[in-house]
């Protein structure tokens, strides 16, 4: 099934995102943490691709996993920076062996060490999207940035480039982290406003320690609001109260979007099925009604 269809239905979806293993070794502790998550019913699984696709033949491992032995719609990352045209494609094959239908496109992060772009390398993320829809009937999925993307200067240039990524074949879209419900809400005007009208997956992270934020920070540039940087100043020296209220952050935080009428949303669990389990019990009776 393709992740599209089902965000076309007229219910809740929640959805969580981890991350594959850097070796061999570690896959059967991410298997143990997916097929916990699983238990909760997600409506898909997203599998990361790994810092420089270090991590690819993983990636398509778990997505394979999920999918395959538990049942549950699976979400295989691909990103084209780190990789050449060539490998790019042999991913994309890999994956439609496996069985995996949904890809999220992405460019990734350049390596430093790297000269880019050469030609050998595709330099967008729509390039990508383009060629994954050469090589058969996937569902695509793709970035956008509320905040707008650290390497664009104006929020204008921005959305025409997520607009160019669109009508290259996206199907639809999740967001980067955020922290302000109202800078997601504005945004969505912006893209309709500009034509772009795929589905728009919120992306929730709950925060529970002060070095995930420093961390989230320094990868996405994200703007932390007042009421959270309280929570961590008053919290963020106790371990346990830091992730007790960071889950409640972004409880409040889902609460809020669906109650607005949004009604698929992300949550960038990583590999913590516990935060996860906190999560879905908070919302147990809000995602029936």
């Amino acid at each position: 099934m393709k992740i599209i269809d089902r965000l076309k239905e007229h219910k809740i979806h929640i959805s969580f995102e981890v991350f594959p293993p850097k070796t061999d070794e570690g896959f059967e502790k991410v298997a143990s943490a997916v097929d916990t998550m699983a238990q909760l019913e997600p409506a898909f699984i997203s599998v990361t691709y790994g810092a420089g696709g270090g991590t690819s033949k993983n990636t398509a491992k778990i997505a394979s996993h999920i999918k395959n032995d538990l049942g549950v719609l699976s979400l295989a990352h691909l990103t084209c920076a780190s990789s050449t045209k060539e490998e790019v494609r042999k991913v994309i094959h890999n994956l439609k062996e496996q069985g995996i239908e949904n890809i999220l496109a992405l460019r990734g992060d350049i390596p430093s060490d790297m000269p880019f772009p050469d030609k050998g390398r595709f330099r967008y993320a729509y390039e990508l999207v383009e060629e994954i829809r050469k090589h058969g009937d996937f569902c695509i999925g793709a970035a956008c940035y509320p905040e707008g993307h650290v390497e664009n200067e104006h929020k204008e240039d921005d959305i025409r480039y997520l607009k160019q990524k669109v009508d290259s074949g996206v199907d639809f879209l999740t967001t980067q982290m955020f922290f302000d419900n109202d800078i997601h809400y504005n945004f969505l005007y912006r893209i309709r406003e500009a034509g772009i009208t795929v589905p728009v997956l919120p992306g929730i992270m709950p925060i529970t320690s002060a070095s995930q934020m420093k961390r989230s920070q320094e990868l996405s540039g994200t703007i932390f609001p007042r009421r959270f940087l309280a929570i961590l100043d008053r919290f963020g020296s106790s371990p346990g109260a830091m992730r007790q209220a960071g889950i409640a952050y972004a409880t409040d935080q889902i609460i809020d979007l669906l109650a607005n009428g949004v009604k698929n949303i992300h949550i960038y669990t990583m590999n913590k099925p516990d935060v996860a389990a906190a999560i879905m019990g908070n919302l147990s009776e809000i995602i029936k009604a």
